[in-house]
């Protein structure tokens, strides 16, 4: 007989079974004794009849176990079925858990430092799995999705020679004895592989940022989603590709994840053909009509908060782009406007209260590109690398990076972008 998963069993509901798993919980009644076996399908309760002569007393929570049994129809159970254990064999024994996993409610008010401190443990709870099991449905449907429009996946290196981003928020680390950083993004990257010829590139990976914040919308390590496209006619572009892919993902978790969002309690939103935009300076003004000031030349967290709720108020949507920041403010590859050189050809989407992606049309002229770098300080023949790229021709192009963990963190309602995070890592955190 084949091992079924416990999704499977009111499919063979009537016949005998063959499952394996976790032992999620022991109930013990006067009259009858329920095992709860978890597998990654979900749950299933077992029933050891009080005749039966199989001897549990020595199973406890999280054995792993292998049972046999007859699947039988039952409207009380909580997936219409329920086991009529026959045989019962251990595969692995195991100590009692240092986390209440099978105790939702208790589970919840348990600190997120305890949480994560036993990681391997606590991704064992079926709400803390199933934000995972959002978080790959969000990079498949990714990947699908701009693979459809024409791109190709790209992995690059995360050793660099170079900063990325500007400013000190780099790794350095000793390469063979000289020095190297964690690349920020793969921002250079991407632009090489634009020029390659194959003018539309994605990718999925890690990216390091020395940030020494104490929040619970950053940290140091996380997973960006990145694409780069050539021949644009202005970062316009680059966002109706996004908006088109926002749509693919939301509808994808909300077709594929229907278990774990009910298990979560999220909700998804339904994108239309559009998502509204918003200029900077009509931001500022719309944050400081609300009783706020943010800093010169960019929103922070409150002005984010209060314009997205603005938007859910004018626009019905949890979603808003704000475009034309200073160009000041953005990196030194951001091309800026032709009737105005001040003000970035970039943007931000914001959701649900928080920015989860940046992104812009960037310089493609060789000469305009050194002159900028001179400008910002930047010594040239150090990126000869990225620069000689454009040197030999480059077109129009434009990408963003979407932060997976932050936008899995407000996709599902969660306070900490730790807790969207398999293994975070803060200043603090390097283990597990």
């Amino acid at each position: 007989m084949q091992r079924i998963l416990t999704s499977e069993v009111l499919q063979h509901a009537g016949g005998k079974v063959r499952l394996a798993g976790w032992v999620h919980n022991i109930r013990a009644f006067r009259e009858v004794k329920f095992i709860v076996l978890r597998d990654r399908g979900g749950l299933i309760q077992a029933i050891i009849d009080p005749e039966s002569d199989l001897d549990v007393s020595e199973i406890g929570k999280e054995f792993v176990i292998e049972i046999e049994g007859q699947a039988v129809a039952e409207d009380r159970a909580p997936r219409g079925v329920e086991i009529h254990l026959e045989s019962i064999k251990v595969l692995g024994t195991a100590q009692e858990p240092p986390l209440e996993i099978n105790r939702p409610k208790v589970f919840k008010k348990t600190h997120l430092d305890k949480i994560l401190d036993y990681r391997t443990v606590s991704l064992r709870e079926l709400s803390v799995r199933a934000v995972f099991e959002v978080q790959d449905e969000i990079l498949r449907a990714f990947a699908e999705h701009l693979r459809s429009e024409g791109f190709t996946e790209v992995k690059t290196s995360k050793i660099v020679g170079t900063g990325t981003e500007g400013g000190a928020n780099v790794f350095e680390i000793d390469y063979f004895g000289k020095p190297a950083f964690l690349a920020q993004s793969p921002q250079f990257y991407k632009q090489i592989m634009v020029g390659s010829g194959l003018e539309r590139v994605f990718e999925i990976g890690y990216v390091y940022r020395a940030e020494k914040h104490e929040t619970s919308r950053h940290i140091n390590e996380y997973c960006s989603l990145d694409y780069e496209m050539g021949f644009i006619e202005s970062e316009q572009d680059v966002i109706a590709m996004q908006v088109g892919l926002m749509r693919h993902i939301c509808n994808s978790v909300n077709e594929n994840c229907a278990g774990a969002l009910e298990i979560l309690g999220a909700t998804v939103p339904e994108i239309g053909e559009t998502i509204p935009q918003i200029e900077f300076n009509d931001a500022v003004e719309i944050v400081r009509a609300e009783g706020h000031k943010g800093p010169p030349g960019d929103l922070d967290p409150e002005g984010e908060r209060r314009l997205c709720e603005w938007s859910m108020r004018e626009h019905g949507s949890e979603f808003l782009y704000v475009v034309g920041f200073p160009l000041a403010k953005r990196p030194v590859y951001t091309n800026f406007r032709a009737d105005n050189p001040e003000i970035s050809c970039s943007f931000d989407l914001l959701f649900r209260g928080l920015e989860i992606t940046t992104g812009s049309q960037r310089i493609h002229d060789y000469d305009l590109l050194v002159s900028k770098m001179r400008e910002k300080g930047y010594n040239p023949d150090e990126f000869d690398y990225y620069t000689s790229a454009f040197r030999h021709g480059m077109p129009p192009h434009g990408g963003l990076g979407l932060g997976l963990e932050r936008f899995t963190m407000k996709l599902l309602g969660l306070s900490n972008v730790k807790e969207a995070t398999l293994f975070p890592r803060d200043r603090n955190r390097i283990r597990p």
